[in-house]
């Protein structure tokens, strides 16, 4: 046999290209992964209906609710009557007054939720006029405000009236 017609053994690659190999397995799975995590269709959020107002008081307890509410408002108006507040500091209370006795009676979140919200809702309508004729009016607008014996009898009539 001559020198010519020996074997050789295959050709080894390096370690380097072994690890750049499967870095490279590594990086297309990486990729494809992300393509699936970002392009899946998201869950849709569903918000629930608005809440029901569903009285959860006893007949006493609803009482007693009230008549604490329109101490409130009378305190409010007396301070209006005597001169401690001006009249669109008063409206703003009797809406603060009205929104938290409607978030207490019936756990609607009326101190946070603006009119428009309110309306969409379904509220009783009482507290739609007394928020949207009186004391929006007067918060919001640079006219006089509206007279806040008006806002008063407007919240007392959301306190009786209410579901």
């Amino acid at each position: 046999m001559s020198g010519t017609d020996e074997l050789y053994p295959p050709a080894q690659y390096g370690w380097g290209w072994v690890l750049l190999a499967i870095g490279v397995l590594a990086l297309i799975a990486g990729i494809a992964w992300l393509v699936v995590v970002l392009t899946r269709p998201r869950r849709a959020v569903a918000f629930a209906a608005a809440p029901v107002p569903v009285p959860a008081f006893t007949a006493d307890v609803a009482t007693v609710l009230r008549q604490e509410y329109l101490g409130a408002i009378a305190q409010v108006e007396a301070d209006y009557r005597e001169g401690r507040t001006d009249a669109r500091r008063a409206n703003l209370e009797l809406s603060r007054v009205v929104r938290g006795f409607v978030n207490e009676y019936s756990g609607i979140e009326a101190p946070v939720l603006a009119l428009d919200d309110l309306v969409r809702m379904g509220v009783h309508p009482a507290l739609i006029d007394a928020i949207g004729r009186n004391y929006y009016p007067s918060i919001f607008r640079r006219t006089a405000p509206v007279d806040p014996l008006v806002g008063a009898d407007a919240a007392r009539t959301v306190v009786t009236t209410w579901y």
